[in-house]
């Protein structure tokens, strides 16, 4: 059952990726751009995660994922920011 929930919301975020990718295309701001990244990484932590379901000492690869994807959150943030002062 966690398997099948952890492939839910990994298409979930893939979906949203797909979403945010289609909006930077449309405007061409990076925002966007970070944020498709950002989702896009978090779906593959997912399918990531359903692998490591039983292997708890083996989860360092989901925690590198998901600090990769929330770095990609506070770089979108922080660009956003610097660019608007500018």
């Amino acid at each position: 059952m966690k398997e099948l929930l952890l492939g839910a919301i990994g298409m979930a975020a893939l979906v949203i990726a797909m979403f945010f990718a289609r909006y930077w295309r449309e405007t061409h701001d990076r925002l966007y751009l970070f944020f498709a990244a950002s989702f896009a990484v978090q779906g593959l932590d997912r399918f990531v995660q359903s692998l490591y379901v039983d292997a708890p000492d083996e989860r360092v690869a989901v925690y590198v994922l998901r600090l990769i994807a929330y770095a990609l959150i506070i770089a979108a943030i922080v660009d956003k920011n610097r660019l608007t002062r500018q």
